[in-house]
């Protein structure tokens, strides 16, 4: 079926366009982008006052499967990844079992195309089971489909085993994807250290905990010259070390939550254990110092990091909850309050974070709106506010902080290959 998008703000960060235009669809692909389109059998898409951008491609996300499907599915994460204007998810490998041989690869790939509604790309394990102690067999996990590597949610502390793992993803041309946290600094503390943690008598985790594990890794990446991707940054002094090592041009590019640019560690106060991630919520002078990191470059990436938790877990008392929140469909909204309508970034600025950027780093051909290409697009009102509530959540969890907030800018469309994948009336039609 052919689709023709009428009077939209086109709005592609990879090629500099943002004017109004026609984007007619057939098939999988834009077979055209211009000025007056005509196609009578087309269905008709009016985008008259919204903005079309390319889908929004998520570099860290957990899906839960297989293992902990009582959290979250293949199904229900690309559900929420299509309202959030979402097209393409990378699930990390802290499932059960770890994404760490080509057969929990190939499953998840048959899982993705039997249910999901949007791309799903896996991370393979840097280690065998996550466990830091014997690589796992990068060259079969790449042949598999894996689109980088990471231990995410450990750290891998033997800086030997580190090193071999750049020294093999350089061979395959991926990107490392690490989660810097020296757990010697970080162990047993469950919210950031100062001022609140002091307050409330919860054990803190410094911010040192993830400067030092930086500052390893940028030290291996200098010594191998991989590509080196940072995980969820959130302290000043990781930007200032991320800020020197791309002076002297080392192959290094970063990501942040919109929960670190949105919450400060002040909001753990409500002991509400949604506030609980990890990393920590940080300082407010931390929270501008990577909004700067964003605005001049040194972070490249906005990233979810989606991290479904079951309700009976997130009930338990601060210590014991697990950490982490839904982010994909909350993100963009975030964005916009957070960045674009205070002026640290342009929307088109922020689109690229959210697209073209995190393709760029993962070597794959998304984030763009051109002729030919994907047709993966995202329709958002900017002028529609929205009430986040808890029944309204297509994640299987809904283990959010902002339930209860108004956000700016609505997705209202999501286009997956051609197909529509999300609409509020689809939406309406699937809780029937």
């Amino acid at each position: 079926m052919s689709i023709l998008i009428k009077k939209g703000k086109v709005i592609d960060p990879a090629s500099g366009c943002e004017e109004v235009l026609d984007i007619l669809i057939e098939g999988e692909c834009i077979k055209k982008i211009d000025e007056n389109i005509k196609s009578p059998n087309a269905k008709l898409i009016d985008a008259e006052g919204k903005v079309v951008i390319p889908g929004l491609v998520d570099m860290h996300t957990h899906l839960r499967q297989p293992g902990r499907e009582d959290e979250e599915t293949i199904r229900t994460g690309s559900l929420a990844a299509a309202k959030g204007g979402f097209t393409t998810i990378c699930c990390m490998p802290n499932t059960n079992p770890p994404v760490d041989t080509p057969a929990v690869v190939n499953y998840i790939y048959r899982e993705a195309k039997k249910w999901g509604v949007v791309e799903v790309l896996p991370v393979g394990a840097i280690t065998v089971g996550r466990k830091g102690e014997r690589l796992s067999e990068m060259g079969r996990l790449k042949k598999a489909g894996v689109v980088g590597f990471s231990d995410d949610g450990s750290w891998v502390v033997d800086s030997h085993l580190m090193r071999r793992a750049f020294e093999y993803t350089k061979m395959l041309n991926v990107p490392v994807i690490s989660h810097c946290e020296d757990h010697s600094l970080s162990k047993g503390g469950v919210m950031n250290e100062g001022y609140y943690s002091t307050l409330l008598g919860l054990p803190g985790i410094p911010a040192e905990a993830e400067e030092i594990a930086v500052f390893r890794d940028l030290t291996l990446l200098k010594l191998t010259n991989c590509k080196l991707h940072i995980a969820h940054i959130s302290t000043r002094g990781a930007v200032e070390l991320v800020k020197k090592a791309k002076k002297d041009n080392l192959k290094v590019t970063s990501e942040v939550t919109p929960h670190h640019l949105t919450l400060s560690d002040e909001a753990v106060k409500s002991f509400d254990t949604n506030t609980k991630v990890n990393p920590p919520l940080r300082d407010k002078s931390d929270i501008q110092a990577l909004k700067i990191g964003l605005k001049e470059g040194i972070i490249d990436v906005i990233a979810t990091d989606h991290a479904p938790h079951a309700q009976q877990e997130k009930e338990l008392g601060y210590p014991d909850a697990p950490c982490g929140i839904i982010g994909l469909e909350t993100a963009l909204s975030l964005v916009i309050k957070e960045l674009v309508e205070p002026g640290v970034l342009t929307f088109k600025d922020a689109v690229a974070k959210l697209t073209i950027n995190p393709s760029r780093i993962l070597g794959i051909d998304r984030g763009e709106i051109k002729e030919g290409g994907m047709a993966n697009l995202a329709i958002v009102d900017l002028s529609r506010v929205w009430e986040v509530k808890e029944e309204d959540f297509l994640s299987l969890s809904k283990n959010s902080p902002f339930i209860g907030w108004n956000l700016p800018a609505k997705v209202e469309l999501t286009i997956f290959k051609g197909k529509l994948v999300y609409s509020e009336e689809l939406e309406r039609m699937r809780k029937l």
